[in-house]
């Protein structure tokens, strides 16, 4: 098995829902313009009120993916 070389971005998911629909969406929106997505790592969770209920979720991570070697 060959050595890898990976890269981290930072993405900030969003959802009305739940924490998971915050990440899966942000990861399958990353998805579309970046390849070899690989692993993520949740920094941060934080969200909003309204009315005394939650009304959005926020996730900050790092989502790591594979550098492709040039060969």
């Amino acid at each position: 098995m060959p050595n890898h070389t990976y890269k981290k971005i930072d993405l900030v998911g969003s959802s009305t829902a739940s924490i998971t629909d915050a990440i899966e969406s942000a990861i399958a929106r990353a998805h579309r313009t970046t390849r070899n997505l690989e692993w993520f790592e949740v920094e941060e969770v934080r969200g909003s009120i309204f009315e005394g209920k939650v009304a959005q979720y926020q996730v900050v991570m790092k989502v790591g993916f594979r550098i492709e070697d040039p060969s």
